[in-house]
């Protein structure tokens, strides 16, 4: 039988992870929000190279697949919660070459995005709810982000790129 650990990502949804007779590692991310996310991971103290492939799925594309592996299949009816209309919380995995890596998470609402909340920040297995201003993000950490879809959107621009706008490309018309 195979060992499942579930852990919950708080205003996010449920992960849940294995690891597969070869050595593989699989996780089902199971978003509030309606989709999941299906990854495959290896970790430094594997000995090879760290990777992660991670494709999303929308609640059917996730139902499709889990027909078409069969077998026993953990349900869990995230759907049943009410959607509150005009509220997004989603997650924001920081990389190295993300601008927001290594720096302060500070306040958005100072750059012009009010309405939105940073809920917690996900360090390895350890959650960091209403993190300060001043809290340090490393790569590795998953931002847990509320407000409209489009301040949500806004902020991740920004934890990118460090530009509140999205670039617009050179030959576009003016006001594109």
């Amino acid at each position: 039988m195979v060992d499942v650990r579930r852990v919950k990502l708080p205003g996010v949804g449920v992960l849940h992870t294995f690891v597969t007779d070869d050595g593989g590692k699989v996780g089902v991310i199971t978003h509030r929000s309606g989709p999941s996310d299906l990854i495959t991971f290896s970790d430094a103290e594997d000995g090879a190279d760290v990777s992660k492939v991670s494709l999303r799925l929308d609640e059917d594309e996730a139902h499709t697949l889990a027909e078409l592996l069969g077998g026993t299949r953990i349900t869990e009816s995230l759907s049943s919660l009410e959607s509150i209309p005009g509220l997004s919380i989603d997650w924001f995995t920081v990389d190295y070459d993300d601008h927001i890596a290594g720096q302060k998470l500070g306040s958005l609402a100072g750059r012009g995005v009010v309405g939105l909340t940073v809920v917690a920040v996900m360090r390895g297995d350890t959650a960091n709810p209403a993190p300060a201003d001043d809290f340090t993000v490393f790569p590795g950490d998953i931002l847990v982000v509320a407000g409209t879809p489009e301040k949500v959107a806004k902020a991740f621009t920004f934890y990118r790129t460090g530009e509140m706008k999205p670039k617009v490309a050179a030959d576009a018309p003016p006001g594109a």
